[in-house]
């Protein structure tokens, strides 16, 4: 996936474990919460640093991650929706709700449903 989103910076569990200043348990935690988003790249659980803002998870990320994951997401289908630009949004949908435009972006991932 790093190689579908060269533009991108992805971090290890460790990278998370020193950026976030929490436990391995914690991060994985995180993840099991949809606080944070990860896939597998070579073996490895990685995680894009855009979802990362002042050294914690983006406040946004998780209702859009939890709405993605009530809709049938795979995690690397909800990883691919979350990095490359949407049509709707006219960016990607990490960079909309970086953006501040969670709405909006919620509402285009609510009609995906459909």
């Amino acid at each position: 996936m790093t190689d579908l989103y060269p533009e991108r910076e992805w971090l290890t569990v460790p990278d998370l474990v020193d950026i976030l200043g929490v436990s391995v348990g914690r991060v994985r935690r995180l993840l099991e919460d949809r606080h944070l988003l990860g896939v597998r790249i070579g073996g490895v659980l990685k995680v894009p640093a855009d979802f990362l803002r002042d050294g914690l998870p983006l406040s946004e990320l998780r209702g859009t991650l939890v709405l993605l994951a009530d809709n049938g997401f795979t995690d690397d289908e909800a990883m691919r929706w979350m990095l490359q630009p949407d049509d709707m949004l006219g960016i990607a949908p990490i960079d909309a709700l970086r953006a501040g435009r969670k709405a909006e972006v919620r509402r285009v991932a609510q009609a995906l449903a459909f």
